[in-house]
């Protein structure tokens, strides 16, 4: 029992080290460009780097910033299906149940069952 949480407490350790790594290999151009938080230019003096992930942006306030906001996703939940070509045929829907006015050949559809069949049941 002793041997099975230590080895449960290293796991999770690891767990927790390599996901804290992961921020640290993190890649900052790939966010993408967007009024935020301005950090202006500062640059971190050891390495050069920018200190900001997106360096001269201006601040997002206001109703450009909520308009923004509101749109951004826009691009992919919007619905786009092909055009049935079908349906450019139809000139009028009657209504459920009913067949639609078509420009073109009508074709009529008769039903697949004319008479039933009889069958008679004689007492015995």
């Amino acid at each position: 029992m002793h041997i099975s949480y230590i080895s449960m407490s290293a796991c999770s350790f690891v767990a927790v080290v390599l996901f804290g790594v992961s921020f640290t290999f993190a890649n900052p151009s790939m966010l993408p460009t967007h009024p935020g938080y301005p950090m202006g230019k500062a640059v971190d003096p050891v390495r050069g780097q920018s200190l900001a992930n997106d360096p001269g942006q201006s601040n997002a306030v206001g109703n450009n910033a909520l308009l923004e906001a509101a749109g951004a996703g826009d691009d992919h939940v919007r619905q786009t299906l092909p055009m049935n070509q079908q349906n450019r045929r139809i000139l009028e829907k009657p209504g459920a149940g009913l067949l639609p006015k078509v420009d073109g050949p009508v074709i009529a559809i008769e039903p697949p069952v004319n008479e039933a069949t009889k069958v008679l049941v004689a007492p015995q």
